[in-house]
C-alpha cells in the first residue's frame, strides 16, 4: 500500500515537474544567406545577454526550422538571435538595426513561432569611407554596459594635421548607415562630405548606438510612469566623463566647450537638451530635432531652474505632422519660450516648424545640414517656417514681494498658472487674470518656478525669487 501511494504521489508531481517553466522558441524561417554550419543562439535578459552562450544554441529541426526550450523566470523577456556574437546579430527586413524582441512570459508551457528576417549589416553598408566603428563594445562604467560607438572624421583628417570641433549624436545606428538603421539614416556623412567640398572646415562626429531595450531608460533622467526612464543622468555622465575624454585624448579635437555640440531626435532630442543645459561647461551647441518633451514635463522646469550659465546655441525643429494636432510644434514653442525666459537671447535660440515635417529620419536628414551650419559656423540659414512665438509673457518684479505681476503681448482667454518648487512640486495654482497678478502669500523667501498654461497647453516656465 505504501509503494502504491508513493507511485500515485510521483504521478501527481511528475507532470508538474515536466511542464513548469518551459518556453519553446521555434524558428520557422531564417535568411537564405545564413552560412552553412553556423549555430543560431538566443541571447536575452535570461542569460546575461551572452550572444555565444553554448547552453542557448537552437537545435535544427529540418529545413529552416530551429528550436530551443528554456526555463526563464516568468515576466517580461527581451531577447535577440545571433550566430554567436553581436557582430552576427539578427536585423530588420532591410538588414538594419532590429530592436530587442519582447515577450511577456506567463510561466507555464508556451511555444512561440518566430522568423529571422536578416542578419544585421548584410543589406549593404551605405556609410562613407571616412566613417568607422570606433568600438563594438565600448564600456560604459556609469551604466555597467557596453555600446557600439561610430566616428566620422573629416575628409582631410589624415593629411591636414588640423584639430576639429566635435559633435556627439544619439541613436548611432541611424546616423551614417542604412544597413544598421531601424527606419532610415540621417546621411550625416554624405551631408558633411558635401559641405566639406563646398569649403566647410570639417567636424568630427561621434555617434553612440542606443541601447535597444534600454533606450527609453537611458534617454531620460526623469521617470515616466507609463514608459520608464531614469538613467539619463548616468548616460550623460558617460558622454561627459568617459567618452569625451577618450575622444579628446585619441583624436585631434578642439576640446573646449565652444567647439563641442550634442544632437539627437525624439527621445534623443530630450536627452540632448538635458545634457546641454546640465553641462553648459562642456557643450555650447545643441541640435534638438522633434524632441519628446511630452515624455517629462520636468524638461521645462529643468531649463528654468538651471537657467543660462554660458553662451549657447540651440537649434530646434518640429514637424506639423508630428503628434496629435501638431502637438510636437506646440511643445517646441513652449521650450522656445522657456529658453528665452531662462535668459538665452533670440540670437541663441532658433526654432523652426515645417509643414511637411514627420517623425522620421528622412525629415531629420533633410534638416541636418542647415542645423550644422547654424550651430557650428554661426551663419544664417533659410528656415522654412520660423516658429510662431505665440503668446509672449513677462513676469515682474523679480524678485517679488507679495505679488508677481504678469504682462503679455496678447492676452488670451483661459490662462492658468502653477507656482512650483525648484524640483517641480506644485505649491499653488489658479486662474490667471489680466492685471490681477499672482498672490505669493504663504510662500517663504526663496526661488520658485511659475508655469503658464493656455487651455491646458504649456506656454512657458520661468524662475522667480520671492523676497
Amino acid at each position: 500500500m505504501a509503494r502504491r501511494k508513493l507511485s500515485l504521489l510521483l504521478l501527481a508531481l511528475f507532470p508538474v515537474v515536466l511542464t513548469f517553466g518551459q518556453l519553446t522558441l521555434r524558428l520557422t524561417d531564417i535568411p537564405n544567406n545564413t552560412p552553412t554550419g553556423d549555430d543560431i543562439y538566443v541571447a536575452g535578459n535570461f542569460n546575461g545577454w551572452d550572444p555565444g552562450d553554448a547552453d542557448y544554441i537552437l537545435q535544427p529541426q529540418g529545413g529552416e526550422a530551429y528550436e530551443i526550450t528554456i526555463n526563464p523566470n516568468p515576466g517580461a523577456l527581451e531577447f535577440k538571435f545571433t550566430r554567436g556574437s553581436w557582430q552576427t546579430v539578427e536585423g530588420n527586413a532591410n538588414g538594419g538595426f532590429l530592436p530587442n524582441r519582447t515577450l511577456n512570459y506567463s510561466g507555464g508551457p508556451q511555444t512561440v513561432e518566430l522568423q529571422i528576417l536578416s542578419w544585421e549589416g548584410q543589406g549593404g553598408s551605405t556609410a562613407a569611407d571616412n566613417v568607422s566603428i570606433l568600438s563594438e563594445n565600448f564600456y560604459m562604467p556609469q551604466l555597467d554596459r557596453n555600446r557600439r560607438i561610430w566616428i566620422y572624421l573629416p575628409p582631410d583628417y589624415d593629411t591636414s594635421g588640423k584639430s576639429y570641433p566635435v559633435l556627439y549624436m544619439q541613436d548611432g545606428q541611424n546616423v551614417f548607415d542604412a544597413a544598421t538603421s531601424f527606419s532610415g539614416e540621417w546621411e550625416v556623412d554624405e551631408s558633411l562630405n558635401q559641405l566639406f567640398e563646398e569649403g566647410d572646415e570639417g567636424v568630427i562626429v561621434v555617434a553612440i548606438d542606443n541601447g535597444g531595450g534600454a533606450r527609453i531608460d537611458e534617454y531620460s533622467p526623469w521617470v515616466n510612469p507609463s514608459y520608464g526612464g531614469g538613467e539619463g543622468d548616468a548616460y550623460v555622465d558617460f558622454i561627459v566623463e568617459t567618452l569625451k575624454p577618450y575622444i579628446d585624448e585619441n583624436f585631434r579635437t578642439l576640446s573646449g566647450r565652444e567647439h563641442t555640440g550634442i544632437m539627437g531626435s525624439s527621445l534623443g532630442g530630450l536627452i540632448s537638451m538635458y545634457a546641454a543645459i546640465e553641462h553648459q561647461d562642456v557643450f555650447s551647441k545643441a541640435g534638438i530635432f522633434s524632441a519628446s518633451f511630452w515624455f517629462a514635463d520636468e524638461c521645462y522646469t529643468h531649463v528654468a531652474a538651471v537657467g543660462k550659465q554660458a553662451g549657447m546655441r540651440f537649434y530646434l525643429i518640429a514637424g506639423a505632422l508630428e503628434g496629435s494636432g501638431g502637438g510636437q510644434v506646440a511643445d517646441m514653442n513652449a521650450m522656445y519660450n522657456t529658453l528665452l525666459a531662462a535668459g538665452f537671447s533670440e540670437e541663441e535660440v532658433l526654432a523652426a516648424a515645417h509643414a511637411d515635417g514627420q517623425h522620421s529620419e528622412w525629415y531629420w536628414a533633410r534638416e541636418f545640414p542647415a542645423a550644422y551650419v547654424w550651430l557650428f559656423r554661426g551663419g544664417s540659414t533659410d528656415v522654412s517656417q520660423p516658429v510662431s512665438k505665440g503668446y509672449s509673457f513677462r513676469f515682474f518684479p523679480n524678485p517679488a514681494d507679495s505679488q508677481l505681476q504678469v504682462q503679455a503681448e496678447m492676452w488670451p482667454d483661459k490662462l492658468e498658472y502653477e507656482v512650483l518648487s525648484p524640483d517641480g512640486v506644485t505649491l499653488k495654482k489658479g486662474q490667471l487674470q489680466q492685471g490681477a497678478g499672482i498672490p505669493l502669500k504663504g510662500l517663504s523667501s526663496g526661488t520658485y518656478l511659475i508655469a503658464v498654461y493656455r487651455e491646458g497647453e504649456l506656454q512657458v516656465v520661468q524662475r522667480f525669487v520671492k523676497r
